[in-house]
């Protein structure tokens, strides 16, 4: 069977019998009461997969994997740069921390249902928390950690958590965040208030705990008796995760138990090809969906070893922290975001760094969180000389939607193209109107009703913002909120959010193409492309780029290249006539371009400095280049 057909015998089984294909799935985690139905078309916004099923997600992450003899496998490195060390925990050692704490946790009130905030820097006490609360059916709702108050104040009274568990502060290179003051803000704020908070003291950076309120965290967990799992219905949350609404309030995005459990158990060797034992690095932040299914939850679900990074790809110390940490722990599979790349290509696009490491154990690269530019897939593959995997999903299906089958031995092999649909997702590309457009023509991605396990059944008491949001636009199917075209192949390529299909003059144009353009020049190592206001044709592009370090070639030859660039290879209609160079773009603290930002300061919009940008300054920077 050839790797192709093998890709397509097992979509084509999902098609014909989805219900089958999702029990034969389930079956790879230990359920402690079967289900009623496998999915039940009756319940939720959608349905619900595994009604009746009964489970707890922290017993199939840890006990089970204890209990079957790997005990004494790594299941956690924690590797960071910011403190200089290394720490290492077995599934035995790591299990025994989780029961500890929740059994903390439990001592302070909370039981099966309750919600835990956790506000919490890239440390492994992040990661135990998480898991001690799915260990007692609660629901933890993580909190990006050095968000401003004002944002964690809207979280906090949205999920109206029993408990907080927050830590004394963050590391950045060159400063110290403190969390405690950020947190003390917000709960002042907000019209909720915890009934206890637990604060984990960094050793660089201790605080005084609020008496009365405050709990240290390792001396709790170190008095605490240990607590079992504790059995949860399939369709109860295992978590609420805030995602931006478009009215200013965080969306919470819900994820239930066994579909969860279920799909990102299915998704470590059909998608990644990893298998028990194997080094998995996800270089995110347990903050994001990311850090949530391919940090903590698949990996461990998988039996895996995961690696849990607190630096950067490049200043901690230079751009060969990634190779670093894949060679020291021998990593299999990497999984990371295009920024990363762009920002280690713009440092070291010789790759000279890569020189010094052995890297020899690591199979592949993913890349997810924004599309990939294809000169970065292509500068990535060939300086690897490794599989290059673009794909595309979302915090609100929790797993990919398409992507590169290393388990069924398909790869993609166009930069630039997300691959093709996981078995769950039927993936259509359709007009503002809801009719199918032709192959390879650019509208919206939508996916067909149902969705599958592991996707958000709801809003955090929301049901009806869901339907809003993401049912009501066009009937039948999901609205992703991405555009994209689906090729003769049937590779998914997705070209950016809607919002960034500009209209210039009539045509309908993706500014992922143009962007794809520019990023082609040897000189450029990141930019954007977006839609500018013009009272003749709607809207005109605009793009900004960076450069690659040690570029000398003046900047007003590289604009006038670039234009040149986009006029040779979209055409004239494209009408892109203006670029201009700046030191860095705005980005979210996950790594995705602020567009949408961008496109209001060039329009001369106020603007509110989003909650989720990395460094504020730079708006003041990119407004300068955009007024000048």
């Amino acid at each position: 069977m050839t790797a192709s057909s093998r890709y397509s015998d097992v979509y084509a089984g999902w098609q014909q019998n989805p219900e089958a294909y999702w029990a034969d799935a389930a079956d790879l985690i230990d359920w402690d009461r079967k289900w009623d139905r496998v999915f039940d078309p009756s319940l939720g916004n959608f349905g619900q997969w595994f009604a009746g099923g009964m489970l707890n997600t922290c017993h199939n992450a840890l006990d089970r994997h204890v209990n079957s003899g790997r005990a004494d496998q790594i299941a956690l490195i924690w590797d960071s740069a910011m403190e200089g060390r290394v720490v290492k925990f077995t599934y035995r050692a790591l299990r025994d921390r989780v029961a500890k704490f929740a059994g903390a946790l439990r001592a302070l009130g909370v039981t099966k249902g309750d919600c835990v905030v956790i506000y919490m820097p890239m440390v492994p006490e992040a990661a135990i928390a998480m898991l001690a609360c799915a260990r007692l059916g609660a629901i933890h709702s993580v909190v990006f950690g050095g968000f401003a108050s004002n944002e964690v104040a809207k979280r906090i009274e949205d999920a109206t958590p029993k408990v907080i568990i927050t830590a004394s502060c963050g590391l950045e290179p060159g400063r110290v965040v403190p969390y405690l003051p950020l947190l003390n803000g917000a709960i002042e704020m907000s019209a909720h208030k915890p009934q206890a908070c637990v604060v984990f003291q960094r050793p660089t950076h201790g605080v005084e705990l609020v008496a009365g309120r405050d709990h240290d965290f390792l001396a709790i967990e170190a008095t605490a008796a240990p607590a079992d799992p504790v059995s949860v219905l399939a369709t109860d949350p295992l978590y609420i995760l805030y995602t931006s609404g478009s009215t200013g309030k965080p969306k919470g995005i819900v994820r239930d138990c066994g579909g969860h459990a279920v799909a990102l158990m299915n998704s470590m060797e059909m998608i990644y090809g990893l298998k028990a034992g194997d080094v998995f690095w996800t270089a995110s932040d347990v903050g994001w969906v990311v850090g949530h299914s391919y940090i903590v939850y698949a990996p461990l679900l998988a039996g895996c070893t995961s690696v849990m990074y607190e630096g950067k790809p490049v200043g901690t110390p230079d751009p060969g922290a990634f190779w670093r940490v894949c060679a020291e722990h021998k990593v299999k599979v990497l999984f990371t975001a295009p920024t990363a790349f762009r920002a280690i290509r713009q440092q070291d696009p010789d790759a000279a760094h890569l020189a010094k490491y052995d890297i020899s154990a690591l199979e592949a690269l993913y890349l997810a969180g924004e599309r990939c530019d294809p000169p970065t897939a292509i500068w990535a593959a060939e300086i690897l000389k490794l599989p290059i995997v673009d794909h595309w999903w979302q915090t609100e299906t929790g797993w990919p939607i398409t992507a590169g089958f290393r388990g069924l031995g398909l790869f993609p092999s166009k930069p630039g193209s997300g691959g093709r649909p996981a078995p769950g997702y039927a993936v259509e590309v359709i007009d503002d109107e809801g009719h199918a457009v032709s192959v390879g023509e650019t509208g919206n991605l939508v996916i067909r009703m149902p969705m599958p396990p592991g996707a958000a059944p709801t809003l955090w008491h929301n049901a009806d913002g869901y339907h809003t949001a993401y049912m009501a636009d066009f009937a039948g199917y999901y609205r992703t909120g991405d555009a994209g075209i689906i090729d003769a192949d049937g590779d998914v390529s997705v070209m950016g959010r809607t919002d960034d299909i500009i209209n210039v003059a009539g045509h309908r144009l993706s500014t992922g193409a143009m962007e794809e353009v520019l990023a082609a020049h040897p000189a450029v190592a990141e930019c954007a492309v977006i839609g500018v206001a013009d009272a003749l044709k709607g809207q005109t592009p605009l793009g900004l780029v960076v450069l690659k370090a040690g570029i000398t070639t003046p900047h007003a030859d590289i604009c006038r290249e670039l234009v040149a660039l986009v006029r040779e290879r979209i055409g004239p209609v494209a009408s892109f006539r203006d670029a201009r160079i700046v030191l860095r773009l705005p980005k979210t603290r996950s790594g995705k371009i602020l567009r949408a930002t961008i496109r209001r300061i060039a329009d001369g919009e106020t603007v509110a400095v989003p909650p989720t940008i990395d460094d504020p300054l730079i708006l003041d920077e990119i407004g300068a280049v955009l007024r000048g």
